[in-house]
C-alpha cells in the first residue's frame, strides 16, 4: 500500500479513535516523553541557550528517530503501517478531551458555580483563575479553544502528511516541550529559547491552515479573515495570533486583552474589536468550529498527501 494511502486510512481511524475514545487514559505517550524530556533536563539544565538547545535537541530528535524506527519495521505490513499511523495519531491529537474540558468550564459556568470553574481552567490552560470572573474564564476558555485546536489537532496532522508517523510524534514532541520549558520565567528564559523557537517553527503551517479552515468552517466568513488581516500581527505569539483572530472573527466575539498568568499580568491586544463580549454560550460554538477544523483538516492533509505523491508519480513516469 503507497505510503499517502497509509496516512489516509491510518490518520482517519486516529482521529475517529480520538473522538469516540478521548485521550488513552493509561500510559500516554505524551505522559511518558513529558517524564523523559523532564529526566534529561535534571540532567542538562543550565542557565544556557546552547545547554537548552541540546535538550530540545535530545529530546525531539529521540522521539521522532524511535518513532521512525517504528515505522520502517511495519513498512512490509499494510494492517501493520495503517495501525501504527491510527495509533500515533490516536495519541498526539486531543481534540474531544479539549472539547470534554471546555464544556465542562461551560457547565459550571451556565450553573453559576464559578468556583468549580475555576479549579477546572488550569486543565485547560495556564491563565490564574482566581483573577478570572465568569466572562474573563469564558475568554479565556475559547482562546484556549482556538489555540490548541491548532497545537492539538491540526498541527499534528500536517506534520503526518508530510512525514507520516515520525512527523506526527516529532510535532507533539515539539509542542510538549515547549509547554515545559517554552514559556518567559526566569528558570527557563535562557534555557527554554531554542524549544520556544522550533516550536515556532513547526506550529506555523498547522496554525495558518487551522485559520483559514475557522474562517471556511465559521459562520462569518469575511469577519474571520478581517479580524485575521487586521489582529494576528498585534499578537505576541506567531502562530496564536492567526488562530485567535479568525476564531474571534468566525465567532463573532472580542479575544485578547489582560490577562494573568501566575501573578504576572500582560496586557494583550484585543482581537476583533469590534465584536461583543464573549458569552458562556459561546464556549459551546468555539468547540463545534474547533471539531469542524478538525475534520477539515484530516480532509486537506489527505487530500495534500494525494496531490504530492501523484504529482512525482507522475513525474517518474513521464
Amino acid at each position: 500500500m503507497r505510503a499517502d494511502r497509509v496516512f489516509a486510512y491510518g490518520a482517519a481511524a486516529g482521529l475517529l479513535g480520538d473522538l469516540l475514545l478521548g485521550d488513552p487514559r493509561r500510559r500516554h505517550p505524551v505522559a511518558a516523553f513529558g517524564r523523559a524530556a523532564g529526566a534529561v533536563e535534571r540532567v542538562l539544565w543550565r542557565d544556557h541557550r546552547g545547554w537548552g538547545a541540546l535538550h530540545t535537541a535530545v529530546c525531539v530528535g529521540g522521539a521522532v528517530s524511535l518513532a521512525a524506527v517504528a515505522d520502517r519495521s511495519v513498512r512490509t505490513s499494510r494492517i501493520a503501517s495503517v495501525a501504527l499511523t491510527a495509533a500515533a495519531t490516536w495519541s498526539v491529537v486531543g481534540g474531544t478531551s479539549l472539547g470534554r474540558e471546555a464544556r465542562a468550564i461551560g457547565g459550571a459556568l451556565a450553573a453559576g458555580d464559578i468556583e468549580v470553574a475555576r479549579e477546572r481552567l488550569p486543565h485547560l490552560c495556564g491563565r490564574d483563575p482566581q483573577a478570572l470572573d465568569a466572562d474573563g474564564i469564558a475568554r479565556a476558555v475559547v482562546e484556549s479553544v482556538a489555540e490548541n485546536t491548532s497545537d492539538a489537532v491540526v498541527g499534528a496532522l500536517v506534520w503526518g502528511a508530510a512525514a507520516g508517523v515520525p512527523g506526527l510524534i516529532g510535532f507533539r514532541a515539539v509542542n510538549t516541550l515547549d509547554a515545559m520549558v517554552g514559556h518567559r520565567s526566569a528558570k527557563y528564559r535562557r534555557y527554554g529559547w531554542a524549544s520556544a523557537r522550533l516550536d515556532d517553527v513547526a506550529g506555523w503551517p498547522g496554525a495558518r491552515l487551522t485559520a483559514v479552515l475557522a474562517a471556511v468552517a465559521g459562520s462569518d466568513p469575511r469577519g474571520a479573515v478581517r479580524a485575521w488581516r487586521a489582529d494576528a500581527v498585534k499578537h505576541p505569539s506567531p502562530n496564536a495570533g492567526p488562530v485567535e483572530a479568525s476564531f474571534a472573527g468566525a465567532l463573532g466575539v472580542r479575544l485578547g486583552g489582560t490577562l494573568s498568568y501566575a501573578g504576572r499580568v500582560e496586557h494583550r491586544p484585543v482581537l476583533n474589536g469590534g465584536g461583543r463580549a464573549v458569552e458562556v454560550a459561546d464556549i459551546e460554538r468555539a468547540v463545534r468550529l474547533s471539531r469542524r477544523v478538525g475534520w477539515l483538516a484530516l480532509g486537506v492533509s489527505v487530500a495534500g498527501r494525494l496531490l504530492v505523491n501523484g504529482l512525482r508519480t507522475k513525474g517518474r513516469t513521464s
